[in-house]
Parts: C-alpha cells; structure tokens; sequence
C-alpha cells in the first residue's frame, strides 16, 4: 500500500476557497445588518406587520452568518495529528446552525403573522393605513437579495461548499420573504388589511421548508454518506489506460466536508517484486489525485491478480 502526498497547488486551492467563503459570509453579514435596521425603521414608520418580521429575519441573519463565520474559520485550519484529513466538517457544522435559524426564525415569523391577523380579523386590533415606504424598503430588498444570492449560489456550487450553499437558500428565502411583504403590503394599502400579515405567514412556510432541506442535506454529509456510482466510475476511467492494473477489485470511499477519500484495491501480477508494486500503486494514486476534482486523499492496495475475485471491473 502507498499514498500519494497532496499537492501544494490543491493547498493553494484550498486557501483560495476559503477566501471565497468568508467573502460571501463577510458581505453577507454587513448586507443583513443594513437590510435589518432598515426594514424594522420602516416597519415602524410604516406600519406594515410583514416588514418588522422581515426585519427580524434579518436579524437572525446577522446572528447566524456571525456563527458561520466562525466556523469557516476554523474549517481552514490545516490538518494534524487528531484531524488527518483537515477540518472540514465545521464547514457541515455552519450549514447545520443555518438550516436550524431558518427554521427557528420560519417558525417565529408564522406565529406572529397568524396572530395580527387573527386580531385583525376580529377586530380586536384596528387597521392602521401603511406607509408606501414601506413598500419601497421591501422592493429595494428584493433587488439586494438577487445579487445576493446569484453571487453565494456561483461560489458555494463552484466550491462545493455546504455552508455557503446553505447562505444562497438563505438569501433565496429572504428574497421570497421580501416579495411576500411586498404583495402584503400592497394589497393592504389597497383596503385589505389582513393581506400583509397573512403574506408574511406564507412566506414563514416556505422559509422554514428551506431550513428543514439545509438540514438534512447537512445530517447526510455528517452520517458520511456514501458518494455513490459515480465517483466508482470515474476512477475506473481515471485508470483505463493503466495496463499494469488487471482489475479493480474494491473501491470504498467516504466524505471529509466538500472533499473525498477513496480506498482502492487492484489486481496486479503477482510475480513482480514488492517495490514494482509500490510504484504501480503510487502511480496509480497520483493520477487519481490529478483526475478526479475534490479527491483529498487516496489510498491504493495491491492484490495478486490470480487471488482477486471475479467480481472487480477494469
């Protein structure tokens, strides 16, 4: 058996995405801010019930994305004697704190908008006229938040990053969330006055439906879910050409964060000596590495062709 050590270039990459993930979260962070204070004063200005929830959405916002960005941080510390394969689960660790203060802040938003309502209906609280600035915050929000998320969804897809993956859903919840007061407060203006905090109850539900997806996209990826067929065939591709290799008789993987280890057992001739051997395993891991995007770490064993099982495939 051999591994292959990694590259410098990969550690580079590496240090590049997470550069890219503390810039979403960084300008995630100070966009919430701004839309929060934001959204409550005009809440409170205009009186629309949509827009305060909108605004503590924002600011539960502003609460998780300081949490991520203390997980990413530590998910770019560099590997060690406890960690050998780095640190990148805190990177599942952040999604997972996301999808609960979606859900937390999904929920939150339901109750309060079912209840103005209820009370409006009922009369027991008074319809108050809102503000069309109000309707200019929520609009102006919405634009925001596009650019916002097409920006985090581009890097968390191109990086495979959950936590950021996780922030564009975010983003894309508060953009639904926006529209949502929007329509509330429009239609309020318009003489319905139960419309804005019913629009706000319906947003919730769809909020809280995106956390519950974060979550158990998180929960698979800490279970370790297996990657699947399809990393299987792309190392069978990856060593088609490798005419020293028999057969492949196993191959085994498992998640690290965004990142894949694979543990592969080949076929060789039996009759050659233990250090041919060693190059044809190492060779074989190099090309690996270099083939097959988010493969970490790969480890090879060498098996004698006439002891190998049939069942393998080149």
């Amino acid at each position: 058996m051999s591994t292959y050590p990694l590259e410098t270039s990969a550690e580079a990459g590496h240090a590049q995405r997470q550069k890219k993930a503390k810039f979403v979260v960084n300008i995630g962070l100070g966009f919430n801010a701004l839309l929060a204070i934001g959204k409550l004063g005009a809440g409170i200005v205009g009186h629309s019930q949509a827009l305060l929830a909108d605004g503590v959405n924002s600011i539960s916002d502003v609460a998780y994305f300081l949490v991520v960005m203390f997980f990413v941080k530590l998910s770019g510390k560099p590997a060690d004697s406890k960690h050998p394969y780095g640190h990148y689960q805190y990177e599942t660790i952040a999604a997972l704190v996301v999808g609960a203060f979606v859900i937390t802040t999904g929920f939150a938003i339901f109750w309060d908008s079912v209840n103005v309502a209820y009370d409006l209906m009922t009369g027991e609280i008074a319809v108050v006229a809102i503000s069309s600035f109000a309707l200019y915050t929520a609009i102006a929000t919405i634009f925001i938040k596009i650019i916002l998320m097409i920006q985090a969804r581009s890097i968390g897809y191109a990086t495979k990053n959950l936590a950021v993956i996780a922030i564009s859903r975010d983003h894309r919840n508060d953009i639904f969330a926006s529209l949502g007061v929007a329509i509330g407060i429009l239609l309020s203006m318009l003489g319905i006055g139960w419309a804005d905090p019913i629009a706000g109850a319906i947003v919730a539900i769809i909020v809280a439906k995106t956390g519950f997806d974060i979550l158990r996209e998180a929960t698979e990826d800490l279970m370790d879910s297996v990657p699947g067929k399809d990393l299987s065939e792309q190392i069978k591709a990856a060593l088609l050409d490798e005419t020293t290799i028999r057969q492949i008789e196993e191959i085994h993987s498992h998640r690290f964060g965004p990142y894949l280890v694979a543990n592969i057992t080949i076929c060789i001739d039996g009759s050659i000596s233990v250090a041919e051997a060693d190059v044809i395993a190492t060779a074989a891991e190099k090309k690996l590495l270099e083939r097959i995007d988010m493969l970490r770490k790969v480890y090879v064993h060498t098996h004698p062709a006439d002891r190998c099982s049939n069942e393998g495939q080149r």
